[in-house]
């Protein structure tokens, strides 16, 4: 018989969901309130929001942290960052055979 170790997020006394460490649910956990505090500012700031509205708002906005950081940082979508980048990199190769070739 083996004996298994779970980890259950429990959220308002329903389970979330479970892990098979501590560390994943930890961090789920924490992404979870995370989500409460994005829905507690977005039903402050808009009033008229529905609550479910601000929940589903609240846990994209979690469960997208590094990508709204990114945002936040640069004002540009990822890719939009990504194709710059592929771009000016083409444009430097472009050049250099330019050059190459005269």
């Amino acid at each position: 018989m083996a004996v298994e170790t779970k980890f259950v997020v429990v959220r308002k006394g329903e389970e979330k969901m479970t892990f098979a460490s501590k560390k994943e649910a930890d961090a789920y956990d924490k992404m979870l309130d995370m989500a409460e505090a994005f829905t507690d500012w977005f039903l402050q700031q808009q009033p008229e929001l529905e609550e479910s509205q601000a929940e589903t708002l609240g846990l994209l906005l979690a469960e997208q942290k590094e990508v709204v950081q990114h945002i936040l940082r640069t004002s540009k979508l990822p890719e939009a960052v990504e194709a710059d980048a592929e771009l000016s990199e083409q444009d430097e190769n472009e050049t250099v055979r330019d050059i190459k070739a005269a």
